[in-house]
């Protein structure tokens, strides 16, 4: 089976360290660490990362790197989250949310995987930001949190 390309922003691997998002978080950078996932690992995230604590870029740096693909930020990237702010899907204070979205459509992600419910795991963000991306001749891109990621065949119904 084809392994699953996903973007995971930001809060999922500072979630880590979160009692609250700690399970789920951790599932799924272990799941990526047994080479069931695919990390994609936007520009963005590393940017955002360099102020994070150490205990939070040591998460990242346990990833072996043969199961993660870098996708630098690229112009058409830019066009993109630029578009979701002209649309109004979120603010310009909310421009690095938008750049996660982007960077995950443009990439052709099977998922992005967020704990971020203001701005990106909402179901109107979902939508708007899918209506622009259907607009601007991308597909449809998949919105989860990472409870949603259970990769367990062993509870089929």
């Amino acid at each position: 089976m084809k392994r699953l390309r996903i973007y995971l922003d930001t809060s999922v691997i500072g979630g880590c360290l979160d009692v609250e998002f700690a399970l789920e978080s951790n599932r799924l950078i272990d799941d990526i660490k047994q080479q069931k996932i695919i990390m994609l690992l936007g520009e963005l995230v590393v940017n955002e990362l360099i102020d994070a604590p150490s205990a939070v870029q040591d998460i990242l740096k346990s990833i072996p790197a043969s199961t993660i693909e870098v996708i630098n930020l690229t112009e058409e990237i830019i066009q993109l989250r630029d578009a979701y702010i002209q649309a109004g899907v979120v603010g310009q204070k909310s421009l690095n949310d938008a750049g996660h979205v982007a960077t995950a459509t443009v990439a052709r992600a099977d998922a992005i995987v967020s704990w971020n419910f203001k701005h990106i795991v909402r179901l109107d963000k979902m939508k708007a930001y899918n209506q622009v991306n259907l607009l601007n001749g991308y597909g449809i891109l998949t919105i989860v949190s990472p409870k949603e990621v259970i990769l367990d065949e062993s509870n089929k119904d």
